[in-house]
């Protein structure tokens, strides 16, 4: 039996009530996620100023010699370098498509104009295609391959129609 304040599909009314979002709330949500990209993207941790952080091979040793431990650490610093590159990346769109988000929540999706619509698309698509890289080159490097590289290309053709 259900309780007495059950209404259909099996959500009571205070629930319901509880999941009503005003739109003052998403308002003021949106400008936070608004503040948080903007600091995001003025930050060194922005994907331009972490992918303009780089060492050269030389800056591990000096000479021309054979050290070993030296190549491995600069494989080791490339790797990590592309995998935080890549994450701020991740993170800078991610954040885009949670303003967006945000305001279709607030307004109906079908209710936003037509390029929020196609941005929001793109980035999906974007991140698609990051992860998709990304488990590429984790299955090369466990293959003992080397990975291939990643595309700074950000305007995707797929994902809309």
């Amino acid at each position: 039996m259900l309780p007495a304040d059950m209404g259909m599909g099996g959500v009571s009314a205070a629930t319901a009530a509880n999941l009503e979002v005003s739109g003052e709330l998403l308002k003021d949500f949106q400008k936070r996620v608004d503040a948080l990209l903007a600091d995001f993207e003025g930050s060194a941790g922005n994907a331009t100023a972490v992918g303009a952080q780089t060492i050269s091979r030389a800056s591990f040793s000096v000479g021309g010699g054979d050290f070993h431990e030296a190549d491995h650490l600069y494989t080791q610093y490339n790797r990590v370098h592309g995998h935080l590159t890549a994450l701020s990346k991740s993170l800078s769109l991610q954040i885009e498509a949670t303003s967006i988000a945000v305001l279709g929540a607030k307004n109906g999706f079908a209710n936003l104009d037509e390029d929020l619509r196609h941005r929001f698309w793109e980035i999906q698509t974007q991140l698609t295609e990051q992860q998709n890289q990304q488990r590429e080159a984790t299955q090369a490097e466990k293959a003992g391959k080397e990975a291939p590289k990643q595309s700074d290309n950000t305007q995707s053709t797929v994902g809309y129609n």
